[in-house]
């Protein structure tokens, strides 16, 4: 029996803190996992900014709920739970990811919470656990299922590497250049060809 476990930002949204950035005109904050390999180096500098800036929770969530999935993204996850479970797998925090979640027909998502002050100010962000990505796969496998890991990003890479099976979707250079071994796709298309042929459920 299979299953997915996925990331949500790039694969069917777009970032998140690169939106935010594109509103702000901060541009350090269009750094992301696909640029800086370790998350809370990435992190503790976002929340600087923050501060730095008098930005707060409301200000992020504001620029959210304009987001849209990224288009084509709901078509493809519906296509996807018509096969198979799927668990969105991601960095990003609860009080970020209701509204997209609402776009995407509530998929079953695994996140971080964010640390707020009562003024909406971000102090801290709380990991549901060191590595979680990688730890989902295992416990799924440990359920004998058939775990296929789809990423684009450096922390994703332990999830791929502990899953069954594994796809880099839409990488940018620096990963798909670092990781040549993972199968790649760079459209909804491609991504369901490489699903179909693992699951071997081609026509």
């Amino acid at each position: 029996m299979y299953i997915i476990c996925s990331d949500l930002e790039g694969i069917f949204t777009p970032e998140i803190w690169i939106n935010f950035s594109e509103i702000t005109g901060i541009n350090e904050l269009k750094l992301t996992t696909r640029d800086i390999s370790d998350y809370n180096v990435l992190m503790q500098r976002r929340l600087a900014i923050l501060n730095e800036n008098k930005l707060k929770l409301d200000d992020i969530q504001a620029v959210i709920k304009k987001m849209e999935p990224i288009t084509g993204a709901l078509d493809f996850l519906n296509w996807l739970r018509s096969l198979v479970e799927v668990v969105i797998v991601s960095d990003t925090f609860v009080e970020f990811a209701g509204p997209l979640m609402e776009k995407l027909g509530r998929p079953t998502l695994f996140c971080n919470t964010l640390s707020v002050n009562e003024d909406g100010s971000i102090t801290g962000y709380n990991l549901r656990q060191q590595d979680g990505k990688k730890k989902v796969a295992l416990a799924l496998k440990s359920l004998n299922y058939q775990v296929i890991a789809i990423g684009d990003s450096y922390n994703d890479i332990t999830m791929l590497q502990a899953a069954d099976h594994a796809i880099l979707y839409r990488p940018p250079d620096n990963v798909k250049a670092e990781y040549q071994d993972f199968p790649r796709a760079f459209t909804y298309e491609e991504l369901k060809e490489r699903l179909l042929e693992i699951m071997d459920r081609r026509d």
